[in-house]
């Protein structure tokens, strides 16, 4: 088994002759796109793991200048509004103990509760907060406690089961409440390739799409939004080499004038998804319009719970205040731009508190919080350009 991995990571990882053969695959495409007037080939690495892949791994100063990779809204922790932050604040204040990912432990709200403005400062405080690696962890912990709790149910597509099926099998105990800030993939996507078009930026001319949420929902999903926007998709999965290929894929579908989904990552993803997964998905959740941070509401992109499974719904049994189209308002500090930098249309670089008011150790920005966050990924491991430039002063940039 051992020997089996390492034989895989050598080839996704440490395979420096596949990557220069892929290298070249891209540069010979990008030649013949540049000769039929292709002067900028834009394609949105959707994932917040993608992201970090092509900046840990200096993706960006392999490719011609012809092709620009921008980050997407693939980071759940980036998008949840501050009012739910917000409110659980004011929860674990009250007793209601609270279950959450490390990656949302410190994401910021704008309203401070009480001086908390994130759940770390909370429990600084002595608020009854854990930290879990997930909501069968949260369960079996919540079997020898009393009272109530609350579980912060933030995620996409790929975290979505992990809730259902407990729920639809009866495993929760009577007490654990589920507040679900579950959003759906495909109509952000969606959303932020119309952002582009609107504002009159360089539309997006093809998708890496994620591969963990596409081992749930199949391609089948983005197949349909590359066809709306008359792109190539390429679902891919996270090692350098595939993220390589899967770029090297896109350019071949545009230059062959091809749209519709291929995929790359097929040692895990099929076209139409795992079926017995979205099966507890869909038997206990319903999509919504719902909240992202920073961005607003945007239609069936949330999952809430189903009536038949209310006796689990965090927001009925505290009054849990959600954000409305009514009340809604722009989320995020007045400087911040991780809501254009989750769309694509900006870098962090652009926003005048990266890397000075706002760091990985003192977030302001959401996108400065989790590990998959645009912001977080490009402060720890050297996005804006100093890759490029490394690379360059060492004749690797043709």
């Amino acid at each position: 088994m051992s020997d089996s991995l390492d034989r895989l990571i050598n080839i996704f990882r440490n395979n420096a002759e596949l990557a220069i053969r892929v290298k070249h695959l891209i540069y010979k495409y990008v030649d013949k796109l540049r000769r039929e007037g292709y002067s900028k080939i834009k394609i949105m690495n959707f994932c917040g793991t993608h992201e970090w892949t092509t900046v840990h791994y200096g993706i960006r100063s392999l490719l011609p200048d012809e092709v620009e990779l921008v980050a997407g809204p693939g980071c759940p922790v980036c998008i949840t509004p501050s009012k739910y932050i917000e409110e659980v604040i004011r929860l674990a204040f009250e007793g209601v103990k609270v279950y959450v990912f490390g990656d949302a432990y410190k994401l910021p709200s704008v309203h401070k509760v009480g001086r908390a403005s994130c759940l770390a400062d909370a429990k600084s405080m002595g608020a009854d907060i854990e930290v879990v690696y997930s909501f069968l962890d949260a369960i079996e912990d919540f079997k020898v406690k009393k009272g109530e709790a609350l579980f912060v149910g933030i995620g996409f597509e790929t975290t979505a089961p992990s809730y259902a099926m407990p729920i639809y099998t009866g495993l929760v105990p009577d007490g654990l409440y589920l507040l679900s800030i579950l959003r759906l993939t495909p109509p952000a996507a969606d959303y932020a390739l119309s952002a582009a078009i609107e504002k009159g930026l360089e539309p997006v001319s093809a998708i890496v799409a994620p591969g963990h949420v596409s081992t749930i929902i199949g391609a089948e999903p983005w197949d349909r939004v590359s066809r709306k926007f008359g792109i190539p998709t390429v679902v891919s999965g996270f090692e350098p080499a595939d993220l390589l290929i899967s770029v090297a894929m896109l350019l071949k579908m545009i230059y062959e004038k091809r749209i519709g989904v291929e995929i790359e990552y097929r040692r895990i993803v099929n076209y139409n998804g795992n079926t017995e997964a979205l099966k507890y998905m869909y038997n206990v959740f319903l999509k919504d319009e719902a909240a992202w941070r920073g961005i607003g509401f945007i239609p069936n992109s949330g999952l809430r719970l189903k009536e038949e499974y209310n006796r689990y719904d965090a927001v009925g049994r505290f009054g849990v205040e959600e954000p409305t189209k009514e009340t809604w308002v722009d989320d995020l500090h007045p400087q911040c731009k991780c809501a254009e930098v989750v769309l694509g249309l900006k870098k962090p670089t652009d926003c005048l508190l990266f890397m000075k008011a706002c760091t990985p150790e003192r977030p302001m920005g959401p996108c400065m919080v989790s590990l998959e966050g645009t912001c977080s990924v490009w402060a720890r491991f050297g996005g804006g350009g100093r890759a490029d430039e490394i690379a360059k002063s060492l004749g690797l940039g043709e």
